[in-house]
């Protein structure tokens, strides 16, 4: 996926300003357009005198960093909806940490997880300190019924990234202790699971430019999103990347949402992503050819270094 414009929101704190430093850092890799918008953490309404000042400040001072085409969103009410109406324009959303503890929040989730039912484009939650690109990132492929997509989406915030898909082994013995459990039990449950883990990557990278990936699995009981977010902090990874479904906010409430509860899990990046979301077929295909091109490449040094 080409992303040809950045849109990061902040409320220009600290926290909020990593957001947009990640923004500007993705932004740099790929020549792409970076649009900052003021909102406060709540994304409700607000009124604060200087705010435009504020952001033109910083968006001059992001351009003078890293050298990017940088421009300020007029809009600073502050809503929810103003700013989903702008992330219609854009190919990736980053925000900041965003919690509200309200009575509302509870029922109809947080700013981030509201504005992910209204937003069409990708969100990526930015809470590490920003002192590099992406190293690491993690791909939760079971959380798709498409994991491809959700592979070349983190192939394409950072091609020198290593990618980790990772699938949680799902079993039928998370009603039992572990004293219940033989360890022959134990390892049946790893190899059905793993077996199902690694039919499941291999549907999703089984295309002739696919780079080859190695699966993480782990045994638990415990739900897939607390293995995810386990899974980040072992393999030390910057980033996970999630599909959701888009429902609506009483769906998520009554039913649960694997996604959000990554995001409350974790203390590190997260990247939703919309399972309708819908990829230029002609980036796909640019994409796929630097892909082909790079193993060609790698194909002829290890040849000559032979």
């Amino acid at each position: 996926m080409n992303f040809h414009s950045i849109l990061a929101i902040t409320n220009l704190s600290p926290q909020g300003n990593r957001a947009v430093l990640r923004a500007a850092m993705l932004a740099a890799r790929r020549r792409a357009l970076l649009k900052i918008m003021y909102a406060p953490s709540h994304l409700g309404a607000f009124i604060s005198t200087g705010v435009e000042q504020d952001v033109k400040r910083l968006a001059a001072e992001i351009y003078r960093r890293f050298d990017i085409l940088v421009k300020n969103v007029a809009d600073t009410s502050g809503h929810l909806e103003a700013v989903a109406e702008e992330a219609r324009w854009a190919d990736l959303l980053v925000v900041g940490e965003h919690w509200n503890p309200s009575f509302k929040a509870f029922f109809c989730g947080q700013p981030i997880e509201r504005l992910q039912r209204n937003a069409p484009c990708p969100i990526l939650l930015a809470r590490l300190e920003v002192v590099d690109r992406y190293r690491r990132i993690l791909v939760a492929i079971d959380s798709a019924p498409n994991p491809n997509r959700l592979l070349k989406l983190a192939r394409s915030l950072d091609r020198n990234a290593e990618v980790e898909p990772f699938h949680a082994l799902k079993t039928k013995l998370s009603g039992l202790v572990d004293e219940d459990l033989s360890e022959q039990a134990l390892e049946a449950c790893q190899h059905e699971s793993t077996g199902n883990a690694q039919e499941h990557l291999f549907r999703a990278t089984d295309s002739p430019t696919a780079r080859p990936s190695r699966v993480a699995t782990m045994t638990g009981r415990s739900d897939g999103a607390r293995q995810a977010a386990t899974q980040q902090l072992h393999s030390n990874a910057d980033l996970i990347v999630v599909g959701k479904p888009r429902r609506s906010g009483f769906s998520d409430f009554v039913f649960g949402n694997v996604a959000h509860r990554v995001l409350r899990l974790s203390s590190r990046d997260v990247l939703l992503v919309p399972l309708d979301l819908r990829i230029d077929p002609a980036a796909e295909t640019m994409t796929s050819s630097m892909d082909r091109r790079d193993q060609l490449a790698t194909q002829h040094a290890v040849g000559s270094r032979g």
